[in-house]
């Protein structure tokens, strides 16, 4: 447990300390859903993941028309979902990105609006979304936030909310 906490505590200065240089970076290029955006030269070291793993929508499915709030059902084979923290092989917790393309894959996840963080080992949630045209996708996270090599990332969908 002691491990695990000074590595949380060391990405977590390795982040601020990257946010503090005078020099700024070129803002990450926008990825597209089936193209993820380019490791950068600063990343992380990332978790492997066994070959055929996979993480999908159980439901909503691609296309459908749903009310808000959305009831959302995450699907993950060969791998198990842990709590964040929690180092152990061959797992990890999901994100759900909405409305937004794949994120560094060399980076922790960021959490906000669009990059919904389901550290608590959750497998399902309620989402409430305006009514319009919406894009769902998920990325599995290590311990860390940081997704694994190579990445469990899910067809991204879309659906209508009523």
């Amino acid at each position: 447990m002691h491990t695990q906490t000074t590595q949380v505590l060391l990405v977590a200065i390795f982040l601020v300390l990257s946010g503090c240089s005078e020099q700024q970076a070129e803002p990450p290029a926008t990825a597209s859903p089936d193209q993820p955006a380019a490791i950068a030269p600063g990343a992380l070291p990332r978790t492997a993941s066994p070959e055929g793993a996979s993480v999908f929508f159980i439901t909503p499915a691609d296309g459908d028309t749903v009310s808000s709030p959305v009831s959302i059902e995450f699907g993950i084979d060969g791998m198990e979902v842990v709590a964040a923290g929690t180092d152990q092989t061959h797992s990890g917790h999901h994100h759900l990105l909405v409305d937004t393309g794949l994120p560094e894959l060399g980076m922790p996840i960021p959490a906000d609006s669009t990059h919904i963080h389901f550290g608590d080992a959750s497998t399902s949630t309620e989402l409430s979304l305006e009514p319009g045209e919406h894009t769902l996708q998920l990325l599995l996270g290590d311990y860390l936030h940081i997704p694994h090599d190579p990445p469990l990332v899910s067809q991204q969908i879309a659906i209508t909310v009523e």
